[in-house]
């Protein structure tokens, strides 16, 4: 953490909070402050898409349903934008038809934060940009363990001849020895898969599963002593696709899945994983278009300042 006192939330009383521009959660660009702690980074690219597009303008309807986002968690008794410098740090940019180049972008941009001690809330995009995050992530701090929010599994192999799409970072990391094989979690899974060999495969990627339909049965306490003896100690990356939940509450995303988390067990959940190394984490799959009254850009505001909260109770912030 820099040794400046961290620059907050805009404080401006002859602005209202719908006024002005739309940083996240109305917090400094990274330009505006020497150092960041926590970086929330952009990222507009849905090319790896296989259902619905548009996740691409993900990231602004974000940043504009973050106006409301307050300084003070009051279930983790934390200020999470006091206790270390926030920023806004823009958005990558990336290009919509050239995908290993767009990768390449956005694996370069994290680096560059990773490289100066920032840790990343990536907003998505579809799912494709976990992998280049996952990357710089464990460029810095070696293999790492995974939990992820997902009505999927994101551990397949290829879609229409491309090997790097948004159903599959997960294995595609777990090939490149970036994840910690014994301390991968999956959480909320329940999408259709064509073959049980998926579930096999998803194995091999080092993947436990824990299934949405298992909150209807467990306590969210119990889930969450799951999850943390999994993890174990080791350096946490967080990845949630915003389909996690239910498209009751999460309708604007690129292939839902009936049957889903409500928001408030997600919440009660995350809330959980006080403590932990959290080393970097993404919010992905938002696509407006698809959206009502605004609820998954809320949803997924409010999920990365969950993120952001526990970061700051991260052990080894």
């Amino acid at each position: 953490m820099g040794n400046s006192t961290p620059v907050g939330q805009r404080n401006d009383p002859e602005m209202s909070r719908y006024g002005g521009i739309a940083t996240f959660a109305l917090l400094p660009r990274a330009d505006e402050v020497t150092h960041a702690d926590v970086a929330v980074l952009g990222i507009p690219f849905d090319g790896g898409t296989s259902f619905r597009p548009g996740a691409r303008f993900g990231p602004a309807h974000i940043r504009e349903n973050s106006r409301q986002l307050h300084p003070y968690h009051q279930f983790l008794d934390v200020f999470p934008f006091d206790s270390q410098q926030v920023v806004d740090a823009g958005d990558v940019a990336v290009g919509p038809y050239d995908v290993p180049r767009a990768i390449t972008a956005m694996e370069t941009a994290a680096r560059r934060l990773v490289e100066q001690g920032t840790r990343i809330v990536a907003l998505g995009g579809d799912h494709t940009v976990a992998l280049p995050l996952l990357r710089a992530a464990a460029a810095a701090h070696g293999p790492l363990a995974v939990l992820h929010f997902d009505a999927h599994l994101d551990t397949w192999d290829t879609c229409h001849g491309a090997s790097v799409w948004h159903g599959s970072p997960f294995r595609r990391a777990a090939e490149e020895g970036i994840l910690d094989l014994d301390h991968c979690q999956h959480v909320g899974t329940r999408g259709g898969i064509y073959d049980p060999s998926e579930l096999a495969d998803d194995r091999e990627a080092g993947f436990e599963i824990i299934s949405s339909e298992e909150f209807q049965d467990q306590k969210v306490s119990d889930i969450v002593a799951r999850i943390r003896r999994r993890l174990g100690a080791r350096p946490v990356y967080i990845s949630v696709d915003i389909d996690v939940l239910d498209p009751a509450h999460a309708p604007a995303t690129g292939t839902p899945e009936v049957g889903g988390l409500a928001t408030r067990e997600f919440f009660r959940t995350l809330r959980g994983l006080s403590g932990l190394n959290i080393v970097g984490c993404d919010v992905v799959e938002v696509a407006p278009a698809y959206d009502h009254g605004d609820i998954t850009g809320l949803a997924a505001a409010h999920t990365a300042w969950e993120l952001i909260s526990l970061i700051a109770l991260s052990e080894n912030r």
